[in-house]
């Protein structure tokens, strides 16, 4: 959701931050636009609506030059798509700003400015910043303490970029619950939103601190805390890597991603997994003592990462022993809860910026909590450093706003998490030695039911006409059901619900007829024959099905009902195996749609605003 590339040196530096904003894309936006600073003094903005070539295209032919420059992605809370309300913003032609997040007061502070005669050209929360710093600038104070002062002023959340054309070859920049990265060049300096717009120029990097200002020169960066004091902060060397300019084969990065699923789970699975069980600390320093304690787990998350936790509960209960809830972590953040004894809190983000689960992570350590475990794909990302426990799911830059890779990876993590948990537990061993067989299995059986494409890209033509689907799941094929839905709705924009397949008759029955779709996963295992029954309360009503049923589980297939046969699989591995053919289908359902599959409307990958 939104990006930001700022970028100090010698050397022109248009094209590191047109890079840097390609690279950034796959977090979703509606324009863009970049504000240079020559060394004449003289700002040179440029910005455009739509895609980031569209902007590329308009500075090729403006032969823009500058040596300092701040660019932006945007993603509209504020306002609606348009030029005006692009970023970067200005004030007085003198002040530059791009920004991450939303500035809660910025109403309060418009009224305030314009009463001090600030004209505002644009309908953002962002315009009050410019011209809040440069009221300061205006009363002698520097560019550094322009921005120290003002951001005592804004409520909610930041991440900006300030220049000031008085001041050349300078930037300051602010973070408080929006992300925010310094790249460490040679004779030159860098900021961004996400490190991967920044690994074309550098691997070293200092990721900022909630409240940190910086104040970055081509040769020097000096970093305040929230009080205004001067700290150090650890220079991280990243080994990140970044695919975005190469879809190889594949038409679009969800396909590629989808076809990796079998890579990835390999590699989350490498060096932690062996013949009897878990590598030593394969959850941190000190996991073993942490976990030996934790009698009640607490998971918050959002969106896809919400299902992968809902999974967990299944296997945690299960298997391990332990008790376990699951939360909505914009929900938990704005409720009292009851902390039970000995409790782990568990918070699930790809990015590791989603703010609404950091909000959550922060609370737990207030109300008690005795430790937290974050499940990620970032390392560095705020989630991990602010956990006591970190497991990185290795899934690799994900560039589809649909999650499919980060999903199967969290999946992985949580059954790896069963067998800590239920080595202190009293899991039965041959749950034990089954989970780790099912776990040695994945990426094989992963491979194999990727081969059953074609039939599933034969089925979605069926879908070329719906505008509303069903998806039915029992147990722990009940979240993967959800995630299903969630996948089909996201990038086909067909409304799709998933329920529970015995509450069929407390409701949704009402909606069968021959024109919805209804979507199962049917593993062969000990609640098929309740499945069964489930299917049969919709046949006889006239509904049509789609089934994804494993090769032993004895569906016929007729005109009613089409059957794709899934691979059988152990049982705990199935909810991993059943994501596979509900991703295959959402996107094929999307292509013959022809909507934007990786980057689909209104959605955005990294969500850092509430």
């Amino acid at each position: 959701m939104c990006g930001i590339v700022g970028a100090v040196g010698e050397r022109n530096v248009v094209e590191i931050l047109l890079e840097g904003l390609k690279r950034l894309e796959y977090r979703g936006y509606d324009s863009s636009g970049v504000a240079l600073l020559q060394q004449d003094g003289t700002l040179n903005r440029i910005r455009s609506t739509g895609k980031v070539q569209e902007l590329v295209d308009i500075i090729a032919n403006d032969e823009a030059l500058g040596t300092t420059g701040i660019a932006h992605t945007r993603w509209a809370t504020h306002g609606g798509v348009t030029v005006a309300n692009a970023h970067p913003h200005f004030s007085s032609d003198r002040v530059a700003v791009v920004h991450n997040g939303i500035i809660e007061n910025y109403q309060t502070l418009r009224e305030q400015l314009s009463a001090k005669g600030y004209v505002f050209s644009s309908d953002t929360d962002t315009e009050t910043i410019a011209h809040t710093v440069h009221e300061a600038l205006d009363a002698g104070k520097d560019l550094l303490e322009a921005v120290q002062t003002s951001v005592k002023t804004f409520h909610g959340a930041y991440g900006t970029v300030v220049i000031d054309k008085e001041d050349v070859g300078r930037m300051v920049v602010a973070r408080s619950g929006s992300p925010l990265v310094i790249g460490l060049g040679l004779g030159e300096n860098f900021v961004a939103s996400d490190q991967m717009a920044l690994l074309p120029v550098t691997r070293r990097f200092i990721f900022l601190e909630e409240g940190d200002v910086a104040d970055i020169t081509r040769r020097t960066i000096a970093i305040y805390d929230k009080d205004g004091n001067a700290v150090e902060r650890e220079i991280i060397e990243s080994n990140v890597e970044h695919d975005a300019g190469d879809k190889g084969a594949y038409r679009h990065y969800m396909l590629k991603e989808i076809h990796e699923q079998p890579v990835v789970v390999r590699n989350t699975l490498k060096d932690r997994l062996t013949e009897n069980g878990l590598a030593a600390d394969v959850f941190g320093n000190g996991a073993d003592d942490i976990l030996s304690k934790i009698k009640h787990v607490q998971i918050v998350a959002c969106g896809t990462s919400y299902h992968s936790g809902m999974t967990a509960r299944y296997w945690l209960e299960q298997y391990a022993n332990v008790s376990c809830n699951i939360e909505i972590a914009s929900e938990f953040r704005y409720r009292k809860s009851v902390v039970h004894p000995n409790s782990l809190l568990i918070t699930i983000s790809q990015s590791g910026e989603t703010a609404d689960t950091l909000a959550a992570l922060r609370l737990a350590k207030e109300i008690g909590y005795s430790a937290s475990l974050a499940i990620c794909n970032v390392p560095g990302s705020s989630l991990v450093r602010e956990s006591d426990l970190a497991f990185m799911t290795r899934a690799g830059a994900e560039i589809g706003v649909a999650s499919t890779k980060a999903f199967t990876t969290q999946l992985t993590a949580f059954l790896m998490l069963t067998l800590a948990l239920g080595e202190k537990n009293g899991m039965a061993e041959s749950d034990t030695q089954d989970i780790i067989s099912a776990l040695q299995s994945l990426p094989a059986k992963l491979e194999e039911t990727l081969t059953i494409t074609q039939g599933i890209e034969d089925l979605a033509e069926e879908f070329a006409d719906k505008q509303h689907s069903l998806f039915l799941g029992r147990g722990d094929q009940y979240p993967i059901a959800m995630e299903g839905a969630l996948k089909l709705k996201e990038i086909s924009y067909i409304h799709a619900e998933a329920y529970a397949s015995g509450e069929l008759k407390h409701g949704p029955l009402a909606l069968i007829d021959d024109e919805m779709p209804v979507i199962v996963v049917a593993p062969n295992n000990e609640l098929l024959e309740k499945l069964k029954s489930n299917v049969e309360e919709v046949r006889a009503r006239g509904g049509i099905m789609y089934v994804f049923a494993d090769k032993d589980a004895a569906f016929k297939g007729d005109d009613t009902m089409r059957v794709i046969n899934v691979p059988h699989c152990e049982a705990p591995i199935a909810p991993i195996i059943y994501t596979l053919p509900l991703q295959l289908l959402s996107y094929y359902v999307a292509l013959i749609k022809g909507t934007d599959v990786d980057q689909p409307r209104n959605l955005a990958k990294s969500v850092t605003v509430e």
